[in-house]
């Protein structure tokens, strides 16, 4: 039996590609961000590292809640169900939502002091928190419209917006951070207010080709939002969990020194490059599983996750190659302090394995989302990374003195044991329609 089918991976790559682009163009947004810290100053880049650590987790609770719509509304479609009108009731969704936590942001950022970072890192932490945290209604708005206009396939537009951001995020981070082309000199509070601006550029021009794309009516049923909490509580539940074990590093070793957490961010920003593969590949998968799924198509639906699978392995086994051969080039473009080399230098066999298992169990996360089991992923989250992952990450981390070694080891257990776990679960799930269809 041949693993690959090239019709099947044509459609797959159809839907994941623009996805990809979309994706990279975010984690491209984060590593100018991290590019531009790192020359600024080592301080700088410790100080929105760990303010990003902390925000990324609230920020993730309500873009896991809105990611739910896709997969949702791919369901509906599959079952002939009409779902244009569900784009205002979408949108009035993610934004109630974005009220909520710009609250919780807020609300925290006075509990900062009693973190014990250090007061040479602390103004800059609040600050950059505050001013990103003004355009959270901005990230849901994109999101939700992202998400909708997913359900339909319509991924180039959206995602190729993603990447012109790009562009806009250097010019206004290296004018605001520097003081450039007449602008004053911001430093940190310059790289907030740039995110924030193309936060709002990007919501605001792809609601305007939502519009111009559908004609809408008004519509309101209570029953969708319960539906889309349903299956989006626990994916945000999920990524939640998973932001948290990460960015405990940042947070918990940024205590110790500004520089750990600074080296952790350029690891993040580097793995996160090659992980945009099977993330997006992931949530086409979601699409094309959750359309299958509806239509009771089955024999599709194993095609699509059979391709899917395969091509991840083995991307995923060529960019842990790449990272190991490449790392000082890799680490060298975001900061010339050698000190941070020095320690990331140690980590990188632990990462290169890590890549392997996150690979699988993203797209892994991706069948059950279109599958509309969604729960089992949160469990299986919670128990690897949250009960078993900060346990170890903080023995071996912390009171082994392997610091950042020793928390990324706990993490590439932790991803190992949810990826095994989630192949465990689903082919329980899936054994029952294997033996009643040929595939």
């Amino acid at each position: 039996m041949k693993i690959f089918d090239s019709k099947y991976l044509k459609e797959l790559f159809k839907l994941a590609l623009p996805i990809m682009m979309g994706n990279l163009g975010i984690v491209l947004l984060g590593a100018v961000d991290c590019l531009v810290a790192g020359r600024y100053s080592t301080q700088a880049l410790a100080s929105i590292s760990i303010a990003n650590a902390i925000h990324s987790i609230v920020l993730m609770l309500g873009i896991g809640i809105t990611s739910g719509v896709s997969p949702l509304l791919a369901n509906k479609r599959g079952e002939r169900v009409g779902t244009k009108k569900y784009f205002f009731p979408s949108i009035r969704f993610a934004l109630l939502l974005s009220v909520v936590l710009m609250a919780i942001t807020f609300a925290y950022i006075p509990l900062l002091d009693f973190l014990g970072f250090e007061s040479s890192l602390l103004k800059d932490i609040k600050a950059y928190t505050f001013v990103v945290g003004l355009t959270i209604f901005a990230v849901e708005l994109h999101v939700v419209l992202k998400e909708f206009l997913q359900s339909y396939e319509i991924v180039f537009i959206p995602n190729l917006l993603t990447i012109l951001s790009v562009f806009l995020n250097l010019f206004l981070n290296y004018a605001l951070v520097f003081g450039k082309f007449g602008f004053p000199e911001l430093g940190v509070v310059g790289l907030a207010i740039a995110t924030g601006l193309v936060r709002i550029a990007n919501s605001s021009v792809l609601f305007c080709f939502c519009l111009l794309k559908f004609k809408f009516k008004n519509y309101e049923e209570h029953e969708y939002y319960n539906q889309l909490i349903k299956i989006g509580l626990p994916i945000s539940a999920a990524t939640m969990i998973e932001f948290l074990a990460f960015n405990y590093i940042a947070v918990v070793l940024g205590k110790i020194s500004g520089t750990y957490a600074a080296a952790h961010n350029i690891l993040l920003t580097i793995i996160n490059v090659s992980f945009m593969i099977p993330f997006s590949l992931s949530n086409a998968l979601a699409v094309k599983v959750g359309y299958t799924n509806g239509g009771k198509n089955y024999q599709e639906m194993f095609k699509y996750i059979k391709n899917a699978l395969g091509i991840v392995f083995i991307f995923m086994l060529i960019a842990s190659i790449c990272f190991i051969l490449f790392t000082k080039p890799l680490v060298s473009i975001f900061s010339t302090d050698t000190s941070l080399l020095k320690m990331i230098i140690p980590i990188v066999p632990v990462i290169a394995i890590f890549q392997l298992t996150d690979g699988l169990q993203a797209t892994l996360a991706g069948i059950f989302r279109g599958l509309k089991r969604t729960k089992l992923v949160m469990i299986a989250n919670f128990m690897t990374y949250l009960v078993i992952g900060i346990s170890l990450g903080t023995y071996l981390g912390i009171y082994k003195k392997m610091y950042l070694l020793g928390c990324w080891t706990s993490i590439c257990i932790s991803s190992f044991l949810l990826s095994t776990t989630l192949v465990i679960y689903l082919t329980k799930l899936l054994k029952p329609l294997w033996l009643n269809k040929k595939v």
